[in-house]
């Protein structure tokens, strides 16, 4: 055996038990390799030895090691030449459960996040009944997840007129963050906060350990527009064209909506310098500079984006798929090419993680044309909207499927910009999985391959491509915009601490079924 593999003269880094390499048996350890993986910032060949006992990585070495280094028989995989990838931590999804488990569940959802590489995902405080907005409804949403879960589940605290007095004890009951609108959310059990309840939850939550996010539109006091109602007004503020016509919806979203959202919080900053801030799904450029300045001002301000706002253009979007429909918009050509530009300006962007948002329903309630991949003939309408209302963007349910398809996405449309294959693999490392789990207080867990973290790993193979289909959207309703899609890059394995639990090729439950824990350890004050 090499001297290396039992804990001495090692080539990197060792974890501080040393001892456990020393006297490994073949069952205390696996050990996965590969010679590309991301490690410090870096595209290097590496070995990463895994204790079976703590699902964590122990053993970090910047060369592929033979398995004769390792105790006879020690459980050992050599995934050359596709890339080792820290798991990704998607820290916008809805998974519904309980109240609307027939939109998405915990089983469902995070199997789909599995598929795709994700191994850590933050269900938002909406569109579950009840939503988390108080322990005793976070409990209920605990008690739902008990069992289901094949990654690890972190959950928000939500912010709604009169829930002051729950924050404190969400943030001591493990929440990751809190989320509000500052519009109107599409679901009357979650309404919007006014400036007034801001300014409460800034005073409420300054000195604590917690990152606190808005849904940043808002209806400015003279508009062209009022968003959703747009439908129902009369002249001027009537709608620009047709119910079924993707240009008319964004019309009625336009990017001041947006904007004035981010003047209104930035207004509110002051109450709480040393709260970190967070503007959720960004899709206006237009946000952007008034950001970047907040930031050099010493305002604690960040912001993300999501896949659909990086690959979808409104130019594309045909008359009445309303599975392209979600708040903020997708915008247009241009409007993406900023987004891009903002982000690789990796050290300085506003935007520091891309998440996906995933925001489903059940296909009825898209509305969508019979023609339409996704959609569902003769079943009723819902959400107010009439049996003849098939396209039309306003009545449709507003949010785009995609967990577990995002790391693809992303690829693709960076290789479709001819991106440095090195540099955009650091950079989805950054936004995907160091960043994101920075957000919400799990870097000392996640978001990386280091010695002491939980080895959650994506192996991703990023020449193969695959076409979305059932098959690969896993997630409870097949309705999504990607459907039909080619997608470059594929994960062919995911890892959640040190088990494997998807793999292209056998499926899922290596170890017998989901493997998933909750995430409630209260976070502590960077």
């Amino acid at each position: 055996m090499a001297p290396f593999a039992t804990g001495t003269h090692t080539p990197h880094s060792i974890g501080d038990d040393v001892s456990s390499l020393t006297t490994a048996s073949a069952s205390d350890i696996t050990v996965l390799a590969s010679s590309r993986a991301v490690i410090d910032n870096s595209l290097t060949a590496a070995t990463l030895v895994i204790s079976t006992a703590t699902g964590k990585i122990i053993s970090v070495f910047h060369s592929v090691l033979p398995p004769s280094s390792f105790p006879p028989g020690t459980p050992y995989t050599d995934y050359s030449p596709h890339v080792l990838l820290p798991g990704l931590v998607d820290a916008h999804v809805h998974l519904n459960e309980p109240g609307r488990t027939e939109w998405e569940g915990f089983w469902t959802g995070t199997r789909a996040a599995a598929f795709g590489g994700v191994t850590t995902v933050v269900d938002m405080p909406l569109n579950a009944i009840p939503p988390t907005t108080t322990v005793a409804n976070l409990q209920e949403k605990i008690k739902a997840a008990q069992g289901k879960c094949w990654v690890d589940v972190g959950f928000y605290g939500g912010l709604v007129p009169g829930n002051v007095a729950d924050l404190k004890p969400l943030v001591k009951a493990g929440v990751r963050g809190f989320k509000g609108f500052l519009i109107d959310s599409g679901v009357a059990e979650f309404p919007a906060v006014s400036s007034a309840d801001i300014a409460a939850v800034f005073e409420e939550l300054a000195d604590e350990p917690t990152t606190v996010m808005f849904h940043a539109e808002m209806i400015p006091p003279i508009s062209a527009s009022v968003g959703d109602d747009v439908q129902w007004s009369l002249p001027p503020l009537e709608p620009t064209g047709p119910l079924d016509s993707y240009q008319t919806f964004l019309d009625s979203r336009p990017a001041s909506f947006e904007l004035y959202a981010i003047l209104e919080i930035l207004s509110l900053a002051y109450l709480a310098p040393s709260l970190p801030l967070h503007i959720v799904h960004l899709s206006a450029i237009e946000a952007i500079p008034m950001l970047r300045v907040a930031r050099a001002s010493g305002v604690n301000i960040t912001a993300e984006t999501c896949f659909h706002y990086l690959s979808l253009a409104a130019e594309q979007i045909q008359e009445g798929d309303t599975r392209h429909k979600c708040c903020p918009p997708i915008r247009n050509q241009a409007n993406q090419d900023g987004l891009w530009e903002e982000l690789l300006d990796v050290e300085d962007s506003v935007l520091k993680t891309v998440v996906s948002d995933h925001s489903p329903c059940t296909p009825n309630l898209k509305l969508l044309p019979a023609h339409l991949p996704g959609a569902e003939v003769g079943l009723k309408s819902g959400c107010g909207a009439a049996v003849g209302d098939k396209g039309d963007f306003f009545s449709a349910w507003g949010g785009i499927s995609s967990v577990g398809l995002g790391l693809s996405i992303l690829w693709t449309e960076a290789m479709r910009r001819k991106l440095d294959t090195t540099t955009t693999l650091l950079n989805v490392a950054k936004w995907c999985c160091a960043n994101t789990a920075q957000q919400v207080g799990l870097e000392h867990r996640k978001g990386a391959l280091r010695v002491g973290l939980d080895a959650d790993i994506a192996v991703f193979d990023d020449t193969a491509t695959f076409e979305v289909q059932h098959g690969s959207m896993l997630f409870r309703n097949k309705c999504s915009p990607y459907q039909g899609k080619e997608l470059r890059g594929v994960v062919r394995e995911t890892w959640v601490r040190g088990r494997r639990v998807h793999s292209r090729a056998d499926g899922f439950g290596e170890k017998g079924g989901p493997v998933g824990e909750l995430l409630l350890e209260p976070r502590v004050k960077a």
